[in-house]
């Protein structure tokens, strides 16, 4: 059946890395040790079968512990990382703000990368031109803009990637814990602009530590723990859950990934 409103189907989404057990100085060594069949490795499953969809419109919350594979999803759907099993599939033009500095180049200025960083985002320099005063304003660097990325404390990357990725309405915005970083008055501005494109029809899945900002900006929450999706619901729903979790002592500790031990030439 056509579904034009969907923006994200994940159908049995799986993510293992595979970590080698043996720390190998050269590959000298690690030949040795391949041919040999001695070396060692674990799998640490970050994503186990998860599945969900994402309509048109949504505002989605994302809440577990660290560890609990929150940001591996995002980086999936974001298409940065292959699953190991599943389908993953996305409609629409995506506007990801992952980690800070991603896309960013530390030697050249602020100015020099909103042109650097809006290429990556596949915007035309015509696009750009036609924003970068907007980008600079909304960031609210002023004269640091001319100043090398190097020099830029944490909010400010963080200020100048969410001016970037939102200078154009995306249909689809990843936000991994960038409106936690940065002073009120920006994290203000920042929500101000996910209501926006809200109301627009912009498809939102955020990250967040913080269950204020996640209940302020989101009808709809994700809870994940130890790579597997728990709780798929109303905001206050599967906040009240995710927060029982974590005073129940009869819950078991969430966020402790599951890692299985191969060798070489399983």
């Amino acid at each position: 059946m056509p579904e034009p409103d969907l923006r994200i189907r994940l159908e049995d989404v799986s993510l293992c890395y595979r970590l080698a057990k043996q720390r190998i100085p050269s590959f000298k060594e690690y030949a040795i040790h391949w041919m040999r069949g001695s070396l060692a490795y674990e799998k640490l499953w970050a994503l186990r079968e998860i599945n969900f969809t994402v309509r048109q419109g949504e505002t989605v919350g994302i809440v577990g512990r660290n560890g609990a594979g929150k940001s591996t999803l995002l980086k999936v759907i974001s298409r940065v990382l292959k699953p190991t099993g599943g389908k993953a599939e996305i409609r629409g033009l995506l506007a990801p703000i992952l980690e800070l500095g991603t896309g960013f180049d530390y030697e050249l200025t602020g100015f020099e990368n909103i042109y650097l960083n809006a290429l990556l985002l596949g915007r035309s320099r015509k696009e750009i031109d036609t924003k970068v005063a907007e980008i600079i304003e909304f960031s609210g660097l002023g004269d640091f803009v001319r100043a090398p990325i190097r020099n830029y404390s944490s909010g400010m990357q963080a200020r100048l990637g969410f001016s970037i990725a939102t200078a154009w309405t995306p249909q689809i915005l990843i936000l991994d814990e960038v409106l936690a970083v940065g002073d009120a008055a920006f994290t203000e501005k920042c929500e101000e602009r996910v209501r926006e494109f809200h109301a627009a029809g912009t498809t939102v899945l955020m990250v967040s530590h913080n269950p204020q900002a996640v209940r302020e900006n989101c009808t709809r929450c994700l809870w994940l723990d130890a790579g597997r999706l728990r709780a798929d619901g109303a905001t206050e729903e599967v906040l009240a859950q995710y927060s029982h979790a974590g005073t129940d002592p009869n819950q078991r500790p969430a966020g402790k990934l599951h890692l299985e031990e191969t060798s070489a030439r399983s």
